[in-house]
């Protein structure tokens, strides 16, 4: 009587403090807080049935003596553990009371007021003409809620994965399209030339990539090669084009042939070693027809020249020449084969990569023109020579192929090519430095020689192509030149039957024996290196942390710091270099650096020297044979000369002092005559004729006399006689 009592009291407090308060806080807010209020009610509930009404509630279980410590541990620890752990239970059974309900509002499709009963406690429900999903968060939502989104989810990702896919190949060809853009106006920026189809996204690099070291002018010492190998590695070389000519250490009848400063036998096999530690693959280069100066100039083999007065080529005609050249094969060949059978188990030296052995016999001037070579064809010639030397190298090393340049096959017919069976025996290296390349090597030519030879290389440059006495090389020209190779060999590789092998970027030092020295290879390192890694990438890659250069060349240039909007490479047809150099620091940067300062310093000296003797009025030839001037102009004149040769001596000096890291003294002072010295006495003959023309003090009267020996050599008639 008392409990029901107290429960009907409990009841109407609680139904009029929910008519007060309850229901505006509950339209207010609607149903966001209903979870919350229902399990504070219940909460109030449960305590009740447990204190009050306790005969009616079944025994527990009694829990563990481990369950009871932990559980007085915890509320120790956390006062109002007991708290949340209830409220979590009243939440669950809340859960449960909701998703019933929902469930049957569902089935019974009601639209007016209902009241849900809780024991004694009535919630009312609005009416509703669609029932909204509760505003739950995701962690209170039921399971079966949670998987119809999720259910609803996918189907909206699988409805749009076709046009995804349909539109993916869209996506990428405009975004390479965009990229492309992108690249080729960073290229312009740059001064790099743009060739169509050469970009990230364009063909690949060549498999092969030698680099050609010309030795038949200012070779480079042996110590300062090495320093070049891991540089060479890096960008991308995969071997070394050697073209040994007098440094080669000959021995026996041939030790004649040999420069008095010519390589000795153990440095060149210690240089070989290291390039195979490195990676590097050697092809020696041995000229065997035309560019035999070295050998045909000398006493005792003149005999073998094919015209007396020229030294050029060699008469292929004569037994002895075959012979000569065969010894010349033999020994080159046998050094190199002697590195690769050097690593044993006691000696794991790494060998040589030794697979080719290039023989030249490009620009063979004169040929079939003395008496026993007349009665053959000019292309008989040249074939049956080419055969004879690669039959006897396939005889004797047949693991060994064998390349020549292509320049003496261009005139030739498909017919003659293949008659004389030469693919059988040579693959060609086709060379041209310019960059029109189809100009020289025409479609037709390379459709003659994929008939011809299975396989073919190409030879571009990175130095020696432009002039004969070049100081600084022109880089950009050179990188134009490696790059139209790289779409020519994407386009032309397809017609040879094992493709083209790749490609050799040759630097020369001389164009022929008796020429002065080309740029020097230290200079030519700039030109080399962005030539090198554009060929082994197959673009040149605009990023500079894409690109190896800053890295290899050891620049302290950061691109990030340089706010002017520049790019950080500039190479502009006209400039030799781009200031990316200046910070470098790579083997023989201070030479390179210094070629620069002595080209700007040769240009001043040259524009001193003509305006003072063409364009002025007072120190000009004329003035010089008549000895007939104003002192006072001559003096304005010449007052710069003393200090111009003093420039250029210290300039010599300094030239000897950096020189010397790479080059023998005979190199250094080849440079020097060449470079420095005919300056320095053009400034002299100015300075003496100066001083001459200020000696005189008294001067004839007009006219002056006539010059004899100019009126007789230019043919002109006078009555007037000399005074």
């Amino acid at each position: 009587m008392y409990a029901n009592f107290s429960h009907r009291l409990l009841c109407v407090a609680v139904r009029r403090q929910m008519h007060s308060n309850l229901w505006i806080f509950i339209w207010r807010r609607k149903l966001s807080f209903l979870l919350v209020v229902s399990g504070l009610v219940l909460l109030g509930l449960w305590t009740w049935a447990i204190l009050i009404d306790t005969t009616t509630t079944p025994p527990l279980p009694v829990p563990s003596a481990n369950a009871e410590a932990r559980e007085r541990q915890q509320q120790q620890q956390n006062p109002g553990y007991q708290q949340v752990h209830i409220i979590q239970k009243l939440i669950a059974q809340a859960n449960r009371v909701l998703r019933a309900d929902r469930l049957k509002d569902n089935a019974a499709g009601e639209k007016a007021p209902t009241v849900q009963r809780l024991g004694n406690v009535r919630f009312l429900r609005p009416t509703q003409a669609k029932k909204a999903p509760l505003p739950l968060s995701e962690s209170y939502l039921f399971e079966q809620e949670r998987l119809k989104i999720l259910e609803q989810q996918q189907r909206q990702r699988n409805a749009g994965m076709e046009e995804l896919n349909a539109n993916a190949e869209d996506e990428r060809m405009l975004s390479s399209a965009e990229r492309q853009t992108q690249y080729e106006h960073d290229l312009q920026r740059m001064g790099v030339p743009v060739v169509a189809g050469i970009g990230p996204d364009g063909p690949r690099s060549p498999n092969e990539r030698l680099v050609h070291l010309d030795l038949k002018g200012a070779p480079p010492k042996l110590s300062f090669l090495k320093q070049l190998l891991p540089m060479l590695r890096a960008l991308g070389a995969t071997g070394l084009l050697i073209e040994y000519e007098d440094m080669f250490p000959f021995t026996g009848a041939l030790q004649p042939l040999a420069a008095h400063n010519a390589y000795k036998e153990d440095e060149l096999r210690d240089f070989l070693e290291c390039a195979a530690l490195h990676g590097l693959s050697v092809m020696p280069l041995l000229q065997t027809f035309g560019h035999l100066e070295y050998v045909l100039k000398l006493e005792g083999f003149e005999q073998l020249r094919e015209l007396p007065e020229s030294p050029q080529s060699i008469c292929p005609s004569q037994p002895q020449s075959m012979a000569l050249l065969e010894q010349m094969l033999t020994q080159v060949i046998e050094l190199h084969l002697q590195c690769i059978g050097k690593a044993t188990p006691s000696a794991p030296t790494l060998p040589i990569k030794f697979t080719h052995i290039h023989i030249g016999c490009d620009e063979v001037q004169r040929m079939g023109e003395c008496q026993a070579c007349r009665q053959r064809l000019r292309s008989e010639l040249f074939l049956s020579h080419v055969i004879s030397l690669s039959h006897f190298v396939r005889r004797h090393w047949p693991q060994l192929g064998v390349v020549i340049w292509d320049d003496q096959l261009r005139t030739m017919s498909l017919s003659e090519l293949q008659h004389s069976q030469i693919g059988s025996y040579v693959e060609p290296m086709v060379w041209v430095y310019a960059s029109d390349i189809y100009r020289f090597i025409q479609p037709q030519l390379w459709d003659t020689y994929a008939k011809v030879f299975p396989s073919a290389w190409v030879a571009s440059a990175y130095k020696g192509a432009f002039g004969e006495s070049l100081l600084v090389p022109p880089l950009q020209h050179h990188l134009e030149n490696n790059i139209r190779w790289l779409a020519v060999i994407a386009k032309e590789g397809g017609r040879f039957a094992k493709g083209l092998r790749g490609v050799a970027l040759t630097g020369w030092q001389r164009y022929d024996h008796f020429a002065v020295l080309c740029e020097l290879l230290p200079v030519g390192m700039p030109s080399l290196m962005v030539s090198l890694s554009t060929v082994s990438k197959g673009y040149f890659s605009t990023n500079p942390r894409d690109n190896d250069l800053l890295r290899v060349l050891q620049c302290v240039f950061q691109p990030d710091s340089r706010r002017s909007g520049r790019p950080w490479l500039e190479l502009h047809p006209n400039a030799h270099h781009s200031q990316l150099f200046a910070v470098c620091n790579y083997p023989g940067h201070m030479v390179f650096k210094y070629a620069l300062r002595l080209y700007d310093k040769l240009a001043e000296v040259g524009a001193y020297l003509q305006q003072t003797r063409e364009q002025s009025a007072w120190l000009s030839d004329y003035n010089v044979r008549h000895n007939f001037s104003s002192p006072l102009r001559v003096h304005e004149l010449i007052a710069r000369t003393p200090i111009l040769i003093e420039e250029l001596r210290a300039m010599a000096r300094e030239a000897q002092q950096l020189l010397w890291e790479a080059y023998d003294e005979y190199t250094v002072a080849e440079f020097v005559e060449q470079h420095i010295y005919p300056t320095i006495e053009a400034l002299q003959r100015q300075l003496a004729s100066g001083a001459t023309l200020l000696q005189r003090r008294t001067w004839p009267q007009r006219p002056l006399p006539l010059t004899l020996r100019i009126q007789e050599d230019m043919g002109l008639v006078t009555d007037r006689q000399p005074h």
